[in-house]
Protein backbone atom coordinates (compact mmCIF):
# COMPACT_ATOMS: atom_id res chain seq x y z
CA UNK A 1 0.00 0.00 0.00
CA UNK A 2 1.00 3.87 -0.45
CA UNK A 3 -0.04 7.00 0.14
CA UNK A 4 -1.40 9.19 -2.34
CA UNK A 5 -2.97 13.11 -2.21
CA UNK A 6 -5.70 14.07 -4.56
CA UNK A 7 -7.86 17.16 -5.41
CA UNK A 8 -7.63 20.44 -5.63
CA UNK A 9 -5.06 23.27 -4.41
CA UNK A 10 -7.61 24.30 -1.06
CA UNK A 11 -9.26 21.03 -0.81
CA UNK A 12 -6.76 18.51 -1.36
CA UNK A 13 -7.41 14.82 0.43
CA UNK A 14 -5.14 12.29 2.11
CA UNK A 15 -5.69 8.13 1.13
CA UNK A 16 -3.98 5.14 1.14
CA UNK A 17 -4.14 3.66 -2.08
CA UNK A 18 -3.80 -0.51 -2.37
CA UNK A 19 -1.99 -2.06 -6.02
CA UNK A 20 -4.35 -5.39 -7.19
CA UNK A 21 -4.02 -6.99 -10.31
CA UNK A 22 -7.23 -7.48 -12.37
CA UNK A 23 -8.92 -10.62 -14.19
CA UNK A 24 -6.97 -9.69 -17.14
CA UNK A 25 -3.30 -9.73 -15.60
CA UNK A 26 -3.33 -5.84 -15.68
CA UNK A 27 -2.08 -4.07 -12.54
CA UNK A 28 -4.40 -1.71 -11.00
CA UNK A 29 -4.71 0.37 -7.88
CA UNK A 30 -7.71 1.65 -5.41
CA UNK A 31 -8.85 3.30 -2.68
CA UNK A 32 -8.28 1.24 0.68
CA UNK A 33 -8.43 3.89 3.19
CA UNK A 34 -8.84 7.92 3.77
CA UNK A 35 -7.01 9.23 6.06
CA UNK A 36 -8.73 12.88 6.16
CA UNK A 37 -8.39 16.28 4.98
CA UNK A 38 -5.01 17.63 3.71
CA UNK A 39 -5.00 20.69 5.38
CA UNK A 40 -6.81 19.51 8.19
CA UNK A 41 -4.33 17.03 8.94
CA UNK A 42 -1.47 19.38 8.46
CA UNK A 43 -2.11 21.53 11.31
CA UNK A 44 -2.03 19.48 13.73
CA UNK A 45 1.59 18.51 12.60
CA UNK A 46 2.14 22.00 12.76
CA UNK A 47 2.63 22.92 9.36
CA UNK A 48 5.17 20.30 9.09
CA UNK A 49 4.58 18.38 5.57
CA UNK A 50 7.33 15.98 6.24
CA UNK A 51 6.28 15.03 9.93
CA UNK A 52 2.51 15.13 7.45
CA UNK A 53 4.29 12.03 5.01
CA UNK A 54 5.82 10.25 7.68
CA UNK A 55 2.95 9.67 9.96
CA UNK A 56 0.77 8.82 6.84
CA UNK A 57 3.57 6.11 5.44
CA UNK A 58 3.38 4.47 9.11
CA UNK A 59 -0.18 4.15 8.32
CA UNK A 60 0.13 2.79 5.15
CA UNK A 61 2.29 0.49 6.73
CA UNK A 62 0.52 -0.30 9.40
CA UNK A 63 -2.73 -1.13 7.28
CA UNK A 64 -0.19 -3.06 4.94
CA UNK A 65 0.45 -5.40 8.09
CA UNK A 66 -3.10 -5.88 9.44
CA UNK A 67 -4.42 -6.34 5.81
CA UNK A 68 -1.75 -9.17 5.43
CA UNK A 69 -2.07 -10.60 8.89
CA UNK A 70 -5.98 -11.41 7.73
CA UNK A 71 -5.27 -12.62 4.51
CA UNK A 72 -2.30 -14.59 5.12
CA UNK A 73 -0.21 -12.50 3.13
CA UNK A 74 3.47 -10.90 3.59
CA UNK A 75 6.00 -8.47 2.10
CA UNK A 76 9.70 -9.43 1.92
CA UNK A 77 11.89 -6.75 0.50
CA UNK A 78 15.13 -7.67 -1.86
CA UNK A 79 17.79 -5.65 -3.74
CA UNK A 80 18.38 -5.62 -7.24
CA UNK A 81 21.90 -4.01 -6.44
CA UNK A 82 22.69 -6.61 -3.29
CA UNK A 83 24.20 -9.80 -3.32
CA UNK A 84 23.27 -13.08 -2.03
CA UNK A 85 25.93 -13.62 1.06
CA UNK A 86 29.12 -16.20 0.57
CA UNK A 87 29.05 -19.45 1.06
CA UNK A 88 24.99 -19.34 2.38
CA UNK A 89 23.15 -22.35 1.51
CA UNK A 90 19.44 -21.40 0.48
CA UNK A 91 17.73 -24.39 -1.02
CA UNK A 92 16.80 -27.15 1.55
CA UNK A 93 15.25 -30.28 1.17
CA UNK A 94 12.21 -31.01 3.21
CA UNK A 95 11.30 -34.36 1.98
CA UNK A 96 12.60 -36.34 4.87
CA UNK A 97 10.41 -34.65 7.28
CA UNK A 98 8.08 -37.69 6.41
CA UNK A 99 10.95 -40.05 6.78
CA UNK A 100 11.81 -38.16 10.03
CA UNK A 101 8.07 -38.77 11.38
CA UNK A 102 8.19 -42.45 10.80
CA UNK A 103 11.22 -42.76 12.62
CA UNK A 104 9.70 -41.05 15.53
CA UNK A 105 6.73 -43.38 15.23
CA UNK A 106 9.41 -46.04 15.07
CA UNK A 107 10.88 -44.80 18.55
CA UNK A 108 14.18 -45.06 16.95
CA UNK A 109 15.62 -42.25 19.45
CA UNK A 110 14.50 -44.76 22.47
CA UNK A 111 15.94 -47.53 20.49
CA UNK A 112 19.63 -45.31 20.38
CA UNK A 113 19.05 -43.68 24.26
CA UNK A 114 19.13 -47.72 25.05
CA UNK A 115 22.19 -48.57 22.59
CA UNK A 116 24.02 -45.57 24.05
CA UNK A 117 23.83 -46.86 27.52
CA UNK A 118 25.71 -49.85 26.69
CA UNK A 119 28.65 -48.13 24.86
CA UNK A 120 30.87 -44.87 26.04
CA UNK A 121 30.73 -42.26 23.44
CA UNK A 122 29.85 -38.71 22.91
CA UNK A 123 27.98 -38.17 19.63
CA UNK A 124 24.35 -38.76 18.79
CA UNK A 125 23.68 -41.29 17.49
CA UNK A 126 19.94 -40.99 16.97
CA UNK A 127 21.09 -38.12 14.53
CA UNK A 128 23.49 -39.87 12.72
CA UNK A 129 21.41 -43.37 11.93
CA UNK A 130 18.37 -41.03 11.25
CA UNK A 131 20.60 -39.00 8.80
CA UNK A 132 21.99 -41.74 6.95
CA UNK A 133 18.44 -43.42 6.41
CA UNK A 134 17.30 -40.22 4.64
CA UNK A 135 20.05 -39.54 2.62
CA UNK A 136 19.75 -43.41 1.78
CA UNK A 137 16.13 -43.18 0.58
CA UNK A 138 17.02 -38.90 -1.03
CA UNK A 139 20.32 -39.04 -2.34
CA UNK A 140 22.31 -42.50 -1.82
CA UNK A 141 25.86 -42.28 -2.06
CA UNK A 142 29.01 -42.87 -0.42
CA UNK A 143 29.35 -42.21 3.84
CA UNK A 144 30.92 -38.89 2.70
CA UNK A 145 28.48 -37.94 0.03
CA UNK A 146 25.80 -38.45 2.58
CA UNK A 147 27.20 -36.48 5.47
CA UNK A 148 27.37 -33.72 2.80
CA UNK A 149 23.78 -33.57 1.33
CA UNK A 150 22.95 -34.06 5.10
CA UNK A 151 24.29 -30.44 5.41
CA UNK A 152 21.18 -29.21 3.25
CA UNK A 153 18.27 -30.35 5.07
CA UNK A 154 16.24 -28.24 6.86
CA UNK A 155 18.15 -29.29 10.19
CA UNK A 156 22.21 -29.94 9.26
CA UNK A 157 24.19 -32.24 11.30
CA UNK A 158 26.30 -30.85 14.49
CA UNK A 159 28.31 -33.75 14.41
CA UNK A 160 31.84 -34.79 12.13
CA UNK A 161 32.18 -36.99 9.74
CA UNK A 162 34.85 -38.86 11.91
CA UNK A 163 31.70 -39.48 13.78
CA UNK A 164 29.84 -41.47 11.44
CA UNK A 165 32.53 -43.73 10.98
CA UNK A 166 32.61 -44.58 14.75
CA UNK A 167 29.24 -44.99 14.93
CA UNK A 168 28.65 -47.66 12.16
CA UNK A 169 30.93 -49.90 14.27
CA UNK A 170 28.46 -49.41 17.15
CA UNK A 171 25.11 -49.75 14.77
CA UNK A 172 26.63 -52.64 13.59
CA UNK A 173 27.21 -54.52 17.00
CA UNK A 174 23.68 -53.76 18.10
CA UNK A 175 21.94 -54.73 14.57
CA UNK A 176 19.91 -57.85 16.04
CA UNK A 177 18.60 -55.33 18.81
CA UNK A 178 17.57 -52.49 16.44
CA UNK A 179 15.95 -54.82 13.99
CA UNK A 180 13.68 -56.60 17.20
CA UNK A 181 12.84 -53.31 18.44
CA UNK A 182 11.93 -52.04 15.06
CA UNK A 183 10.01 -54.85 14.32
CA UNK A 184 8.01 -54.71 17.81
CA UNK A 185 7.52 -50.79 17.03
CA UNK A 186 6.54 -50.79 13.69
CA UNK A 187 3.17 -52.72 15.06
CA UNK A 188 2.00 -49.33 16.40
CA UNK A 189 2.17 -48.13 12.93
CA UNK A 190 1.40 -51.44 10.93
CA UNK A 191 -0.05 -54.50 12.57
CA UNK A 192 2.47 -57.14 11.05
CA UNK A 193 1.32 -60.02 9.53
CA UNK A 194 3.67 -62.61 10.55
CA UNK A 195 1.04 -65.78 9.73
CA UNK A 196 3.15 -66.01 5.80
CA UNK A 197 7.02 -65.28 6.20
CA UNK A 198 9.18 -65.30 2.95
CA UNK A 199 13.05 -65.50 2.66
CA UNK A 200 15.36 -64.74 -0.36
CA UNK A 201 18.82 -63.56 -0.63
CA UNK A 202 21.00 -61.65 -2.83
CA UNK A 203 24.59 -59.72 -3.31
CA UNK A 204 26.28 -56.80 -3.38
CA UNK A 205 29.62 -56.10 -4.83
CA UNK A 206 32.92 -54.39 -4.80
CA UNK A 207 34.67 -52.69 -6.65
CA UNK A 208 37.45 -54.30 -5.44
CA UNK A 209 39.72 -57.16 -6.51
CA UNK A 210 40.68 -58.61 -3.13
CA UNK A 211 38.97 -61.25 -1.41
CA UNK A 212 38.86 -60.29 2.86
CA UNK A 213 36.29 -60.84 5.90
CA UNK A 214 33.12 -60.95 4.00
CA UNK A 215 34.13 -59.88 0.70
CA UNK A 216 34.69 -62.89 -1.46
CA UNK A 217 34.19 -64.43 -5.16
CA UNK A 218 31.39 -66.16 -5.77
CA UNK A 219 27.81 -66.53 -7.75
CA UNK A 220 26.92 -62.52 -8.10
CA UNK A 221 23.78 -61.86 -9.26
CA UNK A 222 25.31 -59.40 -11.71
CA UNK A 223 27.89 -61.96 -12.86
CA UNK A 224 30.53 -59.16 -12.31
CA UNK A 225 34.00 -59.95 -11.70
CA UNK A 226 33.84 -58.79 -8.12
CA UNK A 227 34.02 -60.00 -4.82
CA UNK A 228 30.62 -60.25 -3.41
CA UNK A 229 28.70 -59.78 0.34
CA UNK A 230 25.67 -62.25 0.65
CA UNK A 231 22.49 -60.52 2.25
CA UNK A 232 19.52 -63.00 3.78
CA UNK A 233 16.24 -60.58 3.84
CA UNK A 234 12.70 -62.30 5.65
CA UNK A 235 9.95 -60.23 4.41
CA UNK A 236 6.15 -60.96 6.15
CA UNK A 237 3.24 -61.38 4.33
CA UNK A 238 1.66 -57.37 3.56
CA UNK A 239 5.78 -56.99 1.78
CA UNK A 240 7.74 -55.14 4.93
CA UNK A 241 11.10 -56.38 5.28
CA UNK A 242 10.89 -58.15 8.98
CA UNK A 243 14.67 -59.34 8.96
CA UNK A 244 18.15 -59.17 7.83
CA UNK A 245 21.82 -60.92 8.00
CA UNK A 246 24.76 -60.64 6.03
CA UNK A 247 27.21 -63.31 4.56
CA UNK A 248 30.44 -64.26 2.93
CA UNK A 249 30.00 -63.72 -0.74
CA UNK A 250 30.91 -67.49 -1.23
CA UNK A 251 28.79 -69.12 1.49
CA UNK A 252 25.72 -71.87 0.21
CA UNK A 253 22.79 -69.65 0.60
CA UNK A 254 20.91 -72.50 1.50
CA UNK A 255 23.14 -72.76 4.80
CA UNK A 256 21.89 -69.08 6.14
CA UNK A 257 18.12 -69.42 6.36
CA UNK A 258 18.42 -71.57 10.20
CA UNK A 259 20.85 -69.07 11.84
CA UNK A 260 18.51 -65.95 10.91
CA UNK A 261 15.03 -67.46 11.10
CA UNK A 262 16.34 -68.97 14.40
CA UNK A 263 16.83 -65.57 15.74
CA UNK A 264 13.36 -64.23 14.74
CA UNK A 265 11.69 -67.26 16.07
CA UNK A 266 13.74 -66.26 19.22
CA UNK A 267 13.69 -62.81 19.08
CA UNK A 268 11.00 -61.62 17.45
CA UNK A 269 8.26 -64.04 19.19
CA UNK A 270 7.32 -65.41 15.62
CA UNK A 271 6.69 -69.34 16.11
CA UNK A 272 3.93 -70.25 14.12
CA UNK A 273 3.84 -69.71 9.82
CA UNK A 274 4.24 -70.48 6.72
CA UNK A 275 7.83 -70.33 5.25
CA UNK A 276 7.72 -69.55 1.52
CA UNK A 277 11.12 -69.23 -0.36
CA UNK A 278 12.16 -70.35 -4.29
CA UNK A 279 13.78 -73.51 -4.96
CA UNK A 280 17.30 -72.65 -4.24
CA UNK A 281 16.82 -72.26 -1.06
CA UNK A 282 13.76 -75.05 -0.04
CA UNK A 283 16.72 -78.05 0.49
CA UNK A 284 15.63 -80.76 2.40
CA UNK A 285 17.09 -79.94 5.49
CA UNK A 286 15.29 -76.23 4.91
CA UNK A 287 11.70 -77.96 4.66
CA UNK A 288 12.76 -80.50 7.21
CA UNK A 289 12.99 -77.25 9.71
CA UNK A 290 10.27 -75.65 8.68
CA UNK A 291 7.95 -79.00 9.58
CA UNK A 292 8.66 -78.79 13.37
CA UNK A 293 6.23 -77.20 15.56
CA UNK A 294 3.36 -75.01 13.80
CA UNK A 295 5.23 -74.17 10.77
CA UNK A 296 4.69 -75.29 7.14
CA UNK A 297 6.28 -74.48 3.73
CA UNK A 298 5.75 -73.40 0.60
CA UNK A 299 8.56 -74.02 -1.76
CA UNK A 300 8.78 -73.24 -5.24
CA UNK A 301 10.29 -76.65 -7.87
CA UNK A 302 11.89 -76.78 -10.10
CA UNK A 303 10.00 -79.53 -12.86
CA UNK A 304 13.54 -79.49 -15.05
CA UNK A 305 15.55 -81.06 -12.22
CA UNK A 306 13.19 -83.59 -11.13
CA UNK A 307 13.84 -87.86 -11.90
CA UNK A 308 12.80 -88.74 -15.33
CA UNK A 309 9.62 -90.67 -13.98
CA UNK A 310 8.33 -87.86 -11.61
CA UNK A 311 8.46 -85.50 -14.54
CA UNK A 312 6.54 -87.25 -16.80
CA UNK A 313 4.01 -87.48 -13.87
CA UNK A 314 4.03 -83.83 -13.23
CA UNK A 315 3.87 -82.75 -16.94
CA UNK A 316 1.12 -85.29 -17.92
CA UNK A 317 -1.72 -83.21 -19.17
CA UNK A 318 -4.49 -85.81 -17.49
CA UNK A 319 -6.16 -85.42 -14.01
CA UNK A 320 -5.58 -81.20 -13.78
CA UNK A 321 -8.76 -79.34 -11.87
CA UNK A 322 -9.67 -75.71 -12.44
CA UNK A 323 -9.13 -73.78 -9.59
CA UNK A 324 -12.42 -74.09 -7.66
CA UNK A 325 -13.51 -77.14 -9.18
CA UNK A 326 -13.12 -81.02 -8.03
CA UNK A 327 -14.05 -82.10 -11.76
CA UNK A 328 -10.79 -83.64 -13.64
CA UNK A 329 -9.75 -81.61 -17.20
CA UNK A 330 -7.34 -82.50 -19.63
CA UNK A 331 -5.67 -79.48 -20.37
CA UNK A 332 -5.26 -80.31 -24.26
CA UNK A 333 -8.52 -80.00 -24.57
CA UNK A 334 -9.41 -76.22 -23.35
CA UNK A 335 -9.83 -73.98 -25.87
CA UNK A 336 -7.29 -70.93 -24.51
CA UNK A 337 -8.83 -68.64 -27.22
CA UNK A 338 -11.77 -68.43 -24.63
CA UNK A 339 -11.04 -65.19 -22.05
CA UNK A 340 -12.15 -67.00 -18.93
CA UNK A 341 -9.97 -70.33 -19.33
CA UNK A 342 -7.10 -68.45 -21.22
CA UNK A 343 -7.17 -66.42 -17.12
CA UNK A 344 -7.44 -69.54 -15.41
CA UNK A 345 -5.41 -71.89 -13.63
CA UNK A 346 -4.91 -75.08 -13.77
CA UNK A 347 -3.51 -77.62 -10.82
CA UNK A 348 -3.10 -81.22 -9.74
CA UNK A 349 -1.61 -82.77 -6.54
CA UNK A 350 0.98 -85.65 -6.54
CA UNK A 351 1.64 -86.94 -3.12
CA UNK A 352 5.81 -87.16 -2.92
CA UNK A 353 7.95 -88.53 0.26
CA UNK A 354 11.26 -87.63 0.87
CA UNK A 355 12.91 -89.00 3.78
CA UNK A 356 10.96 -89.19 6.68
CA UNK A 357 8.25 -85.85 4.65
CA UNK A 358 5.56 -86.65 3.63
CA UNK A 359 4.81 -83.72 0.73
CA UNK A 360 2.11 -82.68 -1.64
CA UNK A 361 3.82 -81.45 -5.08
CA UNK A 362 1.18 -79.12 -6.84
CA UNK A 363 1.73 -78.65 -10.31
CA UNK A 364 -0.16 -75.25 -11.74
CA UNK A 365 -0.78 -74.98 -15.82
CA UNK A 366 -1.98 -71.34 -17.12
CA UNK A 367 -2.55 -70.68 -20.18
CA UNK A 368 -1.77 -66.94 -19.80
CA UNK A 369 1.61 -67.53 -18.63
CA UNK A 370 2.62 -70.57 -21.13
CA UNK A 371 1.27 -66.62 -23.92
CA UNK A 372 3.76 -65.17 -21.52
CA UNK A 373 6.77 -67.43 -21.65
CA UNK A 374 6.11 -68.06 -25.62
CA UNK A 375 6.26 -63.85 -26.05
CA UNK A 376 9.58 -63.79 -24.23
CA UNK A 377 11.70 -66.64 -25.81
CA UNK A 378 10.29 -65.51 -28.89
CA UNK A 379 11.94 -62.49 -28.74
CA UNK A 380 14.82 -64.51 -27.39
CA UNK A 381 15.10 -66.37 -30.54
CA UNK A 382 14.67 -62.85 -32.68
CA UNK A 383 17.98 -62.06 -30.82
CA UNK A 384 19.81 -65.02 -31.47
CA UNK A 385 19.15 -65.04 -35.04
CA UNK A 386 20.74 -61.21 -35.09
CA UNK A 387 23.85 -62.96 -33.52
CA UNK A 388 23.78 -65.34 -36.03
CA UNK A 389 23.62 -63.46 -38.54
CA UNK A 390 26.30 -60.42 -37.57
CA UNK A 391 30.00 -60.92 -37.59
CA UNK A 392 30.58 -60.09 -33.99
CA UNK A 393 32.12 -63.43 -32.10
CA UNK A 394 29.64 -65.55 -30.50
CA UNK A 395 30.04 -66.94 -27.13
CA UNK A 396 27.88 -68.29 -24.66
CA UNK A 397 26.93 -66.08 -21.51
CA UNK A 398 26.09 -67.37 -18.02
CA UNK A 399 22.71 -66.18 -17.72
CA UNK A 400 19.98 -68.65 -18.32
CA UNK A 401 18.21 -66.29 -20.22
CA UNK A 402 21.07 -65.56 -22.54
CA UNK A 403 19.72 -65.78 -26.01
CA UNK A 404 22.65 -67.83 -27.44
CA UNK A 405 21.21 -70.81 -25.72
CA UNK A 406 19.48 -71.48 -28.79
CA UNK A 407 22.29 -71.28 -31.19
CA UNK A 408 24.17 -74.42 -31.85
CA UNK A 409 27.50 -74.54 -34.35
CA UNK A 410 28.39 -77.14 -36.09
CA UNK A 411 32.73 -77.57 -37.65
CA UNK A 412 32.90 -77.50 -41.41
CA UNK A 413 35.48 -79.73 -42.38
CA UNK A 414 37.43 -80.00 -45.61
CA UNK A 415 39.20 -83.26 -47.04
CA UNK A 416 38.75 -84.98 -43.64
CA UNK A 417 40.55 -82.21 -41.95
CA UNK A 418 38.49 -80.04 -39.76
CA UNK A 419 38.95 -76.54 -40.40
CA UNK A 420 38.50 -73.15 -38.23
CA UNK A 421 34.98 -71.85 -39.09
CA UNK A 422 31.68 -73.00 -37.58
CA UNK A 423 28.55 -73.11 -38.85
CA UNK A 424 25.74 -71.38 -36.64
CA UNK A 425 22.34 -71.95 -36.92
CA UNK A 426 19.64 -72.13 -34.19
CA UNK A 427 19.08 -74.89 -32.20
CA UNK A 428 15.40 -76.11 -32.70
CA UNK A 429 15.93 -79.09 -30.17
CA UNK A 430 16.71 -76.97 -27.39
CA UNK A 431 13.36 -74.52 -28.62
CA UNK A 432 11.28 -77.69 -28.24
CA UNK A 433 12.74 -79.30 -24.86
CA UNK A 434 11.88 -75.62 -23.16
CA UNK A 435 8.44 -75.68 -24.68
CA UNK A 436 7.62 -78.42 -22.72
CA UNK A 437 7.08 -76.49 -19.84
CA UNK A 438 5.51 -73.49 -20.71
CA UNK A 439 2.93 -72.53 -18.79
CA UNK A 440 3.50 -74.84 -16.19
CA UNK A 441 4.65 -74.07 -12.59
CA UNK A 442 5.24 -75.99 -9.37
CA UNK A 443 5.53 -75.95 -5.59
CA UNK A 444 6.05 -77.80 -2.82
CA UNK A 445 4.40 -78.11 0.13
CA UNK A 446 3.14 -80.15 3.74
CA UNK A 447 0.03 -77.90 3.91
CA UNK A 448 -3.30 -79.49 3.54
CA UNK A 449 -6.46 -77.79 2.19
CA UNK A 450 -7.18 -74.98 -0.26
CA UNK A 451 -5.02 -75.13 -3.23
CA UNK A 452 -5.80 -71.32 -4.23
CA UNK A 453 -4.67 -70.44 -1.19
CA UNK A 454 -1.07 -72.21 -1.46
CA UNK A 455 -0.89 -70.70 -5.14
CA UNK A 456 -1.35 -67.71 -3.74
CA UNK A 457 0.93 -67.63 -1.14
CA UNK A 458 3.60 -68.23 -3.85
CA UNK A 459 2.83 -65.58 -6.07
CA UNK A 460 3.05 -63.16 -3.20
CA UNK A 461 7.01 -64.36 -2.87
CA UNK A 462 7.80 -62.09 -5.93
CA UNK A 463 7.57 -59.26 -3.56
CA UNK A 464 10.57 -59.66 -2.20
CA UNK A 465 12.63 -59.58 -5.63
CA UNK A 466 10.76 -56.25 -5.41
CA UNK A 467 12.36 -55.14 -2.21
CA UNK A 468 15.87 -56.06 -3.15
CA UNK A 469 15.18 -54.25 -6.45
CA UNK A 470 14.42 -51.23 -4.66
CA UNK A 471 17.51 -51.48 -2.45
CA UNK A 472 19.35 -51.85 -4.83
CA UNK A 473 17.93 -49.15 -7.70
CA UNK A 474 16.38 -47.23 -5.87
CA UNK A 475 18.86 -46.87 -2.74
CA UNK A 476 21.56 -47.70 -4.75
CA UNK A 477 22.86 -50.12 -2.45
CA UNK A 478 25.64 -51.16 -4.36
CA UNK A 479 28.28 -50.64 -5.15
CA UNK A 480 28.98 -50.84 -1.36
CA UNK A 481 31.59 -48.39 -0.56
CA UNK A 482 32.67 -49.29 2.94
CA UNK A 483 35.40 -52.11 3.20
CA UNK A 484 35.59 -53.09 6.84
CA UNK A 485 33.13 -56.10 8.34
CA UNK A 486 31.10 -53.81 10.73
CA UNK A 487 30.91 -51.23 8.62
CA UNK A 488 29.60 -53.49 5.95
CA UNK A 489 26.97 -54.87 8.04
CA UNK A 490 26.07 -50.90 9.23
CA UNK A 491 25.40 -50.20 5.61
CA UNK A 492 22.71 -52.97 4.89
CA UNK A 493 21.46 -51.94 8.44
CA UNK A 494 20.91 -48.20 6.97
CA UNK A 495 19.55 -49.78 3.79
CA UNK A 496 17.25 -52.00 5.87
CA UNK A 497 15.84 -49.31 7.87
CA UNK A 498 14.98 -46.99 4.54
CA UNK A 499 13.30 -50.25 2.90
CA UNK A 500 11.23 -50.56 6.65
CA UNK A 501 10.71 -46.56 6.55
CA UNK A 502 9.74 -46.93 2.65
CA UNK A 503 6.89 -49.87 3.01
CA UNK A 504 5.26 -48.04 5.89
CA UNK A 505 4.93 -45.17 4.16
CA UNK A 506 3.71 -46.84 1.23
CA UNK A 507 0.89 -48.06 3.37
CA UNK A 508 0.27 -45.02 4.98
CA UNK A 509 -0.58 -43.54 1.84
CA UNK A 510 -2.29 -46.19 0.19
CA UNK A 511 -0.67 -48.38 -2.05
CA UNK A 512 -1.65 -45.62 -5.16
CA UNK A 513 0.94 -44.75 -6.28
CA UNK A 514 4.50 -46.43 -7.65
CA UNK A 515 8.07 -46.70 -6.10
CA UNK A 516 9.32 -44.54 -8.72
CA UNK A 517 6.82 -41.65 -8.72
CA UNK A 518 7.29 -41.56 -4.78
CA UNK A 519 10.42 -41.83 -4.26
CA UNK A 520 11.36 -39.09 -6.90
CA UNK A 521 8.58 -36.97 -5.09
CA UNK A 522 10.26 -36.79 -1.40
CA UNK A 523 13.70 -36.32 -3.16
CA UNK A 524 11.54 -33.55 -5.14
CA UNK A 525 10.54 -31.57 -2.45
CA UNK A 526 13.18 -28.80 -1.79
CA UNK A 527 12.07 -25.12 0.08
CA UNK A 528 13.79 -21.94 -1.27
CA UNK A 529 15.02 -19.57 1.74
CA UNK A 530 14.01 -16.17 0.39
CA UNK A 531 16.37 -14.34 2.96
CA UNK A 532 17.63 -15.29 6.77
CA UNK A 533 14.52 -12.48 8.50
CA UNK A 534 12.05 -13.98 6.55
CA UNK A 535 11.09 -17.86 5.66
CA UNK A 536 10.82 -20.38 2.91
CA UNK A 537 9.28 -20.95 -0.27
CA UNK A 538 8.55 -24.27 -1.71
CA UNK A 539 10.18 -25.49 -4.82
CA UNK A 540 8.55 -28.17 -5.78
CA UNK A 541 5.62 -29.15 -8.14
CA UNK A 542 2.10 -29.81 -6.08
CA UNK A 543 1.17 -33.17 -7.29
CA UNK A 544 -1.53 -35.70 -5.86
CA UNK A 545 1.02 -37.67 -4.26
CA UNK A 546 2.16 -34.46 -1.87
CA UNK A 547 -1.35 -33.77 -1.19
CA UNK A 548 -1.56 -37.78 0.10
CA UNK A 549 2.19 -37.03 2.14
CA UNK A 550 0.27 -33.60 3.59
CA UNK A 551 -2.75 -34.84 4.42
CA UNK A 552 -1.86 -38.39 6.10
CA UNK A 553 1.11 -36.81 7.92
CA UNK A 554 -0.72 -34.11 9.86
CA UNK A 555 1.44 -30.88 8.37
CA UNK A 556 2.08 -28.91 4.78
CA UNK A 557 4.80 -27.74 3.28
CA UNK A 558 3.46 -26.69 0.24
CA UNK A 559 1.69 -23.06 1.33
CA UNK A 560 2.71 -20.31 -1.35
CA UNK A 561 4.90 -18.86 2.10
CA UNK A 562 6.82 -20.51 5.55
CA UNK A 563 7.36 -18.47 7.88
CA UNK A 564 10.86 -19.98 10.29
CA UNK A 565 8.57 -19.53 12.94
CA UNK A 566 6.22 -22.20 11.54
CA UNK A 567 8.75 -24.32 9.61
CA UNK A 568 10.09 -24.79 13.27
CA UNK A 569 6.59 -25.63 14.20
CA UNK A 570 6.49 -28.60 11.49
CA UNK A 571 9.96 -30.14 12.36
CA UNK A 572 8.84 -30.21 15.97
CA UNK A 573 5.79 -32.26 15.40
CA UNK A 574 7.09 -34.50 13.70
CA UNK A 575 9.57 -35.39 16.28
CA UNK A 576 7.04 -35.26 18.83
CA UNK A 577 4.29 -37.71 18.15
CA UNK A 578 1.46 -38.93 20.80
CA UNK A 579 2.38 -42.67 21.14
CA UNK A 580 0.82 -45.27 22.66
Amino acid sequence: MYIAVTGSKNNKDIYIYQSFRKKDGKSSSRIYKKLGKYNTLLEQFDGDNEKLMAWAKSEAAKETDLYNERTGKVTVEFSQAACIPMNETRSFHAGYLFLQQLCTELRLDNICRVIKGRHKFKYDLHAILTDLVYASVLSPSSKLSSYNFCKTILEPPKYEIQDVYRALSVIAEESDFIQSELYKNSNFIHPRNQKILYYDCTNYYFEIEEESGLKHYGKGKENRPNPIVGMGLFMDADGIPLAFDVFPGNQNEQTTLKPLEKKIIKDFNCSEFIFCSDAGLGSANNRAFNSIGNRAYVITHSLKKMKQEDRDIALNPTQFRKAGSTDFIDIRTLDETDDEVFNSIYYKEVPVVTGDLDETLIVTYSPKYKAYQQRIRSCQIERAEMIINSPCKKRKGKNQNDPMRFVKNTAVTNDGEIAENKVYEIDEEQIAKEELYDGFYAVMTNLEGNIEEIIKINKQRLEIEENFRIMKTEFEARPVYVRRDDRIKAHFMTCYISLLLYRLLEKKIGNSYTTEQIIETLRSMKMTLLNTANGYVPSYTRTEITNSLHKTFGFRTDYEFIKKSTMRSIIKQTKEIDLP
